[in-house]
């Protein structure tokens, strides 16, 4: 079957190549791949700044339909349409971590796309406990976000400290910081988004979401923006979602004394801060980085309450073989959220 695969390390090295199908083992159920979303986090691995097992194939937001169980599988059956947890893809469960549900930060952890073998491609198998069943109402399309929108659950709802009344600022609209908005909108919060002009298409996204106002940090006077939005007392909580050096200082200079500052992108590169800027302010500083089972089990009871919606998001649908296409246009923040779908088997 063809698959997108990181074929050894450094810049680079990713081709479309052909690769065993997976065979289905006890415990584990074999899917096959509808629709995987193009993430930050793919680019990240081609550029080699996020670690990364060659050869592996990329891709770790997905959904699908089961067409195999293995043994001692009772909760999934042939035919179910899930969605897939992919991080816990590897990991001990015996670590401190680990028993307390926080197996992102287990020392043995792989996740699927970078560690082990993910889904652009045909066929993936997973471990049932994996897998989520997907909504009612709910598309193959739509389920391929669960993954990036369980990540924006976890800074919004579990992580950070909300008050009806706040004003926050979601910097960086891309699919993460939409989903961000998306929360904080269902939750009543009035959201400032921030980005470059060349963020034209994804800021005008936002405003159809439900955000307060659009901040444009190409304009010298951005501050004076957010101080007009705010009555210039600056915004209670910054979700800094872009993953860029002036993006992580801007959100710094935007937060008020006594605010909370949650980074959710990942910047892949040493960043040079003001940490006066903590120390003055006495900002309460926070790190999201992916989720738990639980954030899981929480995104889950979101979806099906019907509060969220994704659907919106997706802007570009392409067959596996355009993959290149896909990761340009996200590298040239010309999408939102790009679905790529497998070619027939080979």
């Amino acid at each position: 079957m063809l698959a997108l695969v990181k074929y050894q390390k450094g810049e680079g090295n990713v081709e479309l190549r052909q690769v065993e199908e997976p065979r289905c083992l006890a415990g584990q159920v074999k899917i096959e791949i509808a629709f995987c979303g193009v993430c930050g986090t793919d680019l990240h691995v081609m550029h080699d700044t996020f670690r990364n097992f060659p050869p592996v194939t990329l891709g770790h937001e997905f959904s699908g339909t089961i067409v195999e169980s293995g043994t001692g599988v009772d909760r999934m059956r042939a035919g179910d349409q899930v969605a897939v947890l992919p991080a816990s893809a590897v990991h001990c469960g015996k670590c401190s971590y680990c028993r307390m549900g926080k197996f992102i930060f287990c020392p043995s952890r792989r996740g699927m796309g970078h560690g082990v073998n993910g889904g652009f491609t045909n066929y993936v198998v997973v471990r049932e406990d994996q897998c989520y069943h997907i909504p009612d109402g709910w598309t193959l399309e739509e389920a391929s976000l669960c993954e990036p929108f369980s990540a924006a659950v976890q800074a919004v709802s579990e992580l950070t400290s909300l008050r009806l009344g706040d004003i926050a600022l979601v910097s960086g609209p891309g699919p993460i910081g939409l989903m961000c908005l998306k929360l904080l909108v269902a939750a009543g919060i009035k959201t400032l988004v921030a980005g470059p002009i060349e963020d034209t298409a994804r800021l005008d996204a936002a405003k159809r979401i439900g955000a307060a106002g659009i901040v444009n940090v190409s304009d010298p006077n951005w501050m004076e923006q957010v101080r007009d939005y705010t009555q210039g007392e600056l915004v209670d909580v910054a979700f800094e979602c872009a993953g860029h050096p002036a993006s992580v200082n801007n959100c710094l200079e935007a937060v008020r004394p006594l605010g909370r500052y949650t980074q959710v992108g990942i910047c892949g590169q040493k960043v040079n801060i003001q940490l006066d800027a903590v120390f003055y302010k006495m900002l309460e500083v926070r790190g999201s980085v992916c989720y738990s089972e639980q954030t899981w089990h929480r995104m889950m009871r979101i979806l099906n309450q019907g509060s969220v919606r994704l659907a919106d998001l997706i802007t570009t649908r392409l067959p596996l073989t355009d993959w290149k296409k896909g990761f340009d246009l996200c590298m040239d923040k010309q999408a939102v959220k790009v679905l790529i779908t497998p070619q027939p088997q080979v």
